[in-house]
């Protein structure tokens, strides 16, 4: 629809776009974002958005998992992807800028269809045309997965914890199972080689045996019978016990047989990966291990996943390394933790109103998430001068508080209202304090993973 009104501020100076029928491009107005077509000034609504994906197709996502390197980067907020491209400009890797599950968008009252046009929008404005995937992220359902890709995702991540048994049950072995790995070695590229027990079958069998039936369920009904074009990633890191190396293989391996063709794999990796904090656990076992799930990987030809990989810095380097520069690494919960951290710095009394309703409504949020945060190591605000409210950013328990609580945060209207506000009024023609955060930040990452610089 037409927008109303003529009071445009500035253009976005990366936006503007022509493709022999139309020169189109965003402008800042005093409410916000228009597009801007042949002189007309547009709303930015799902029908511009679609406009947008036919008229000009580097808007739209595509597959992504085939290149090397890609880096999930979820944007809660519909904001950060001009920070997000600033930083995968400077790398050789490819962004998944659409990556949100159904527990965010249930927790920030967003939909499929907001999330893939926030999407559109930005690479418009941001000129970025070089590709960005779109993934359903921790699908369970098979409505959820038909429903995003009607939408058009690129991706999409199976989340088969509902069907992972956490012990090993009883000590049955099909024959014809027991013929594929018993007395069997499978050498790797890394000089390793893989092995199983009758136990460690039995165990593989038992645990991961009914997520097998339900991923090549999906896969036959979406990819086979469906023609699905989207990229297919296999998760079963939602668990409580690590996914050995034997467990990967087997996995692997039964899928393989049964047709099924993966595009990345997230394994349960050794350690504690959670919410906002660097990596819990023993680094040198996880060297070890990855070694060998990377050579896994390797063998199957798709690509290890790596989930909750926000500010993992400590094993970055053996990411990038033992993979060989070719992984899926999925982050989010850092972008919003970037944008509180910058209302804490310009706008301390927001903040403080922020801060005091996470504290309030914590309980709430401890249910969608397993975080060691400890309330009593969370400094009272009391206790602060504005200008030490940023450093609580650098503080675990204080990181996990806010981290986990965006959804009751956003969900306060008076809240919701008020930090859009902040963050529209700072993304100016001149300065973008979010994105230049974004970029060093997220930049961060991307330097600690070995990636290189273009």
């Amino acid at each position: 629809m037409a927008h109303k009104g003529n009071d445009i501020l500035f253009r976005h100076p990366h936006s503007e776009h022509t493709n022999g029928r139309h020169t189109a491009y965003m402008a800042r107005t005093s409410s916000g974002d228009v597009l801007v077509v042949d002189g007309v000034a547009r709303a930015l609504d799902a029908q511009a958005a679609q406009f947008l994906r036919v008229e000009f197709p580097f808007t739209a996502p595509v597959p992504v998992l085939g290149r090397k390197c890609t880096i999930g980067l979820g944007d809660r907020l519909g904001l950060a992807a001009p920070g997000h491209i600033a930083a995968i400009r400077d790398y050789q890797a490819t962004p998944v800028l659409v990556q949100q599950s159904l527990r965010e968008l249930n927790l920030t009252g967003r939909t499929w269809q907001d999330i893939l046009d926030a999407g559109t929008f930005m690479t418009f404005r941001e000129g970025f045309t070089t590709g960005f995937g779109a993934d359903g992220d921790h699908l369970k359902q098979p409505t959820d997965i038909k429903e995003v890709l009607s939408l058009g995702y690129t991706m999409v991540t199976l989340d088969c914890s509902e069907h992972i048994a956490n012990d090993d049950g009883e000590d049955r072995v099909p024959a014809d199972v027991a013929d594929r790995y018993l007395g069997r070695t499978f050498s790797l590229d890394n000089g390793q080689s893989i092995t199983l027990d009758r136990a460690q079958l039995a165990s593989a069998v038992n645990i991961y045996g009914k997520a097998l039936d339900f991923a090549t369920d999906i896969w036959r009904t979406f990819w086979q019978e469906g023609a699905a074009k989207a990229d297919f990633e296999l998760s079963i890191d939602e668990t409580t016990q690590p996914t050995t190396p034997q467990q990967h293989f087997f996995i692997a391996n039964e899928l393989t047989l049964r047709g099924v063709r993966m595009a990345t794999m997230a394994p349960r990796f050794c350690g504690e990966f959670q919410k906002g904090i660097n990596y819990i656990g023993d680094v040198a076992q996880f060297e070890r291990e990855i070694d060998t799930h990377a050579a896994i990987a390797r063998h199957f030809g798709y690509k290890l996943s790596v989930h909750s990989g926000s500010d993992k810095f400590s094993i970055f380097p053996l990411v990038g390394k033992y993979t060989q520069g070719r992984y899926h690494l999925k982050t989010a919960g850092t972008s919003w933790l970037e944008a509180m951290r910058l209302i804490a710095r310009l706008q301390p009394q927001l903040y403080r109103q922020v801060h005091a309703w996470a504290v309030e409504h914590v309980q709430e949020a401890r249910a969608y998430y397993h975080v060691n945060l400890d309330m009593a190591r969370v400094p009272g605000l009391m206790e602060l001068t504005d200008g030490d409210l940023p450093g609580l950013f650098d503080q675990d328990d204080a990181r996990q508080l806010i981290h986990i609580t965006y959804g009751v945060i956003l969900k306060n209207p008076a809240l919701h209202q008020a930090l859009y506000q902040a963050w529209h009024d700072m993304d100016g023609k001149d300065s973008q304090p979010y994105a230049d955060a974004l970029r060093a930040h997220i930049g961060r990452h991307l330097e600690a993973l070995g990636v290189p610089h273009k």
